[in-house]
């Protein structure tokens, strides 16, 4: 990229003081994207995260800060129902983490999808200068580069979707797919986190649609018109979140659950409350483990701290009660006057405190049954100490298993697999964990947001255009 191109970010969410949520709305793209923001004079278009009071999706408010201008719009109550709890987190998301007995097919929210797509395409048009990079993100807004290309942009577009993107037989299920599919080959360049995703999308492309697919290039050819598509896996920034640990604040968090524990090894858990985190079969892994090792409940705690997220969205107030209610069921059979196996935690919490908790935790269960990539793997990886460091459990079906090889491996639909890797992590000699661990380290550090940044979008300006 030249060095004068601005960069325009398009997200759903945009990570700007007081919005609803927004600390933790954008996990780890915030992160990802800030710097590169800053490096370029940027703009960050996108939700707010409010509900409009005129009752109408619109109104763009901009603010300037650290040399990034965030410019966000409040979204009308039939939008956010439609858009964004109907078609984006009823339909694409559980589809697109293999749910199909999930997802919600309803013509409304596809077309509330469509056409708050395409007022975003209005309202950013105007923003957009000539000579700007833009980069759009994540399943919210898979059409809004051809919404804008509609209104004779003619800049450089890449897409990056930060989650899986599914097998063909299953992504047929998906009503009016091939013009979804469409859409996404207006752009320049569209990323995945994984090859397997990046596979599947090429499969779809040259089966359903009858592009011309090359797959060493990664060029999709369709009516004249190319898209490269690649796989960049994304990663945390390494320097910012090491350096969490020096603070005050880590340091008694660190404090707080070693000192609760009591001689026992905390496991932990740290997850969004969502299907796709696998968080009940996780529980039920821990439920095997202590039904085979019931003596073990004295060497053993569990902490899962689960954010609310969503909880508009039926699926979510189920999955709410059921880990309440396994949770209930570990601790009621397996639970001492002074000792309770399973800490069930409904809220957030800083990074800082994070990476104490993480550091105090000698086991990282990070089990999703899909997920795109799963930064928190590789922040708990990040916050060990390398003296003396804990072990990771890792879903074989999460994104970062491409990479983090040397975690313990488990199948999370199995709670035998779980039960048995629990056991694996707790007896493992700290020589084995010294080992396992330098290995880890190196990609968590080597392949960091920075990186990830910076290569998607050197080959957006490489990409012929």
């Amino acid at each position: 990229m030249s060095a004068d191109a601005r960069l325009v970010v398009i997200s759903n969410r945009v990570a700007v003081p007081k919005a609803r949520g927004a600390a933790g709305a954008q996990g780890g793209l915030a992160g990802a994207l800030h710097s590169a923001l800053k490096n370029r004079q940027g703009l960050w278009f996108g939700w707010s995260g409010k509900q409009s009071e005129s009752g109408r999706t619109g109104n763009i408010s901009t603010q300037t800060s650290d040399n990034v201008t965030t410019a966000t719009i409040d979204l009308s109550e039939r939008d956010i129902e439609e858009y964004y709890n109907g078609y984006a987190n009823s339909t694409l998301w559980p589809l697109f983490h293999y749910r199909l007995d999930l997802a919600k097919f309803e013509r409304e929210t596809g077309k509330g999808y469509e056409r708050v797509n395409e007022r975003f395409a209005e309202l950013v048009a105007p923003l957009i200068e000539p000579d700007d990079v833009v980069w759009v993100h994540d399943y919210h807004l898979v059409p809004l580069g051809e919404r804008l290309r509609s209104r004779g942009c003619k800049n450089r577009i890449g897409f990056f979707l930060h989650i899986p993107w599914p097998a063909t037989r299953l992504f047929v299920s998906l009503p009016y797919h091939e013009r979804l599919v469409r859409t996404m080959l207006h752009y320049d360049l569209v990323g995945f986190q994984t090859q397997e995703w990046l596979d599947s999308f090429l499969h779809y492309c040259r089966e359903e649609l009858g592009a011309d697919v090359d797959e060493e290039s990664g060029s999709v050819t369709l009516d004249g018109r190319t898209t490269i598509a690649r796989a960049y896996p994304i990663g945390i920034d390494w320097e910012h979140f090491s350096k969490l640990g020096e603070k005050g604040e880590a340091r008694q968090a660190q404090q707080r659950l070693m000192s609760s524990t009591r001689r026992r090894t905390a496991m932990i858990g740290v997850d969004r409350l969502d299907y796709s985190k696998g968080l009940p079969e996780r529980l039920d892994g821990i439920s095997r483990f202590f039904d085979k090792h019931p003596e073990r409940v004295r060497d053993l705690v569990f902490v899962q701290i689960a954010p609310p997220s969503r909880e508009d969205v039926e699926s979510y107030q189920v999955i709410r009660a059921t880990l309440e209610q396994k949770t209930g069921q570990i601790n009621g059979a397996r639970s001492e006057v002074d000792v309770v196996p399973v800490r069930y935690v409904n809220r957030g919490y800083t990074h800082e405190e994070l990476f104490g908790f993480f550091r105090a935790a000698k086991i990282g269960l990070v089990t999703p049954l899909r997920d795109g990539m799963n930064l928190v793997a590789k922040e708990y990886i990040a916050a060990q100490d390398p003296e003396d460091p804990g072990v990771l459990i890792l879903s074989q079906f999460a994104g970062a298993a491409a990479q983090l090889q040397d975690a313990v491996m488990v199948n999370p639909h199995s709670p035998d697999d779980l039960a048995h890797a629990i056991g694996v992590a707790l007896d493992m000699p700290l020589e084995e964990r010294k080992e396992r661990y330098q290995k880890l380290i190196g990609t968590v550090r080597d392949d960091n947001v920075q990186n990830w940044t910076e290569t998607f979008l050197r080959d957006l300006d490489d990409v012929p255009h």
